[in-house]
């Protein structure tokens, strides 16, 4: 019986300098950086192979950015007999996981998340947001923790439920401040600032979802031909219209990835495939459950082992 395969995707945070440039040898992959290009009016072929990292790191351009090297990698699996069962992404890896389920074409999801970029910058002023990483504790013990945050400091709640021990808080900044405080006064091992630009899948976002609702509803979604496993719901999902209900909740919604993992696994996954920069997912994955396997994609040296491994 064929290997279950799924290709995940990496969300913000994961975006290096000089990423993809392995592959620009190849005619078709190259055409992705330039299309990229095109499409926004700027170089950013240029910003993801020359930085600097601080500009490439600002969230709409870290946004396109990803999307096209995980995009460009999944066009190469694919092409040398490599095709996923399921396709899930971390935040804004949903996008690269809906343009390798056919639900988006590539240039229209580069559009769509680079102006959901601008639109998460714009929705949160710099500074009044934070988030926080939180290790060791449970999701319901720190649901509580979020719930006296909120009532004494300031709106933070879950964001991301990466795996177990690693829960990721959202918020303003006086609330995650509060929730980390009284976090490790109850129990957490640690409890770590992380360095973005803004709130993300929390209730700060709100506003940006309905600018994204626009744009989405402007985009021509196709149903999925291979099943999404949604950041919303962690289930499996291939109704286009459904799909774009989900991406609009995701914006101010945690992110179920331990959820999400578990569920494929459920459903038959024994292999999953990180489609893109740094191997992130990778270690989420392993922490989930140990007894599957797991093959980072993010240069043209890890593509071929992949390919070699998942074809013969």
């Amino acid at each position: 019986m064929r290997k279950q395969i799924a290709f995940i995707y990496p969300g913000q945070g994961s975006q290096t300098v000089g990423m993809g440039e392995s592959f620009l040898e190849d005619d078709k992959s190259r055409q992705f950086f330039d299309s990229a290009d095109q499409v926004l009016g700027m170089e950013l072929s240029k910003l993801m192979l020359e930085g600097p990292q601080e500009e490439l790191t600002l969230t709409y351009h870290a946004q396109p950015a990803l999307l096209t090297v995980s995009s460009m990698i999944t066009e190469r699996l694919i092409r040398a007999g490599v095709r996923p069962d399921y396709t899930a992404g971390h935040s804004l890896g949903e996008y690269s996981a809906l343009v390798a389920s056919n639900v988006l074409e590539f240039p229209k999801a580069v559009e769509v998340v680079h102006k959901r970029g601008l639109f998460m910058n714009e929705a949160v002023p710099a500074g009044e947001g934070a988030m926080a990483a939180i290790l060791g504790m449970a999701a319901d013990t720190l649901e509580e923790v979020t719930d006296d945050a909120t009532n004494s400091a300031g709106v933070v709640q879950l964001a991301n439920l990466n795996c177990p021990g690693q829960i990721v808080i959202s918020g303003t900044k006086a609330g995650v401040e509060k929730a980390c405080e009284l976090a490790k006064e109850r129990g957490a091992k640690r409890a770590i600032s992380l360095d973005v630009s803004g709130p993300f899948h929390s209730e700060l976002m709100r506003a940006a979802s309905h600018d994204l609702a626009k744009v989405l509803s402007d985009s021509f979604l196709l149903n999925a031909k291979v099943p999404v496993v949604t950041n919303f719901k962690a289930e499996p999902e291939t109704n286009a219209t459904q799909l774009q209900d989900m991406l609009i909740h995701q914006l101010y919604s945690p992110v179920l990835w331990e959820q999400s993992v578990r569920k494929m696994i459920e459903l038959g996954v024994t292999t999953f495939v990180e489609v893109g920069p740094g191997k992130v997912l990778s270690g989420l994955v392993k922490k989930i459950d140990r007894s599957v396997k797991v093959i980072p994609v993010y240069d043209l040296e890890s593509f071929e082992k992949a390919v070699e491994e998942l074809t013969t």
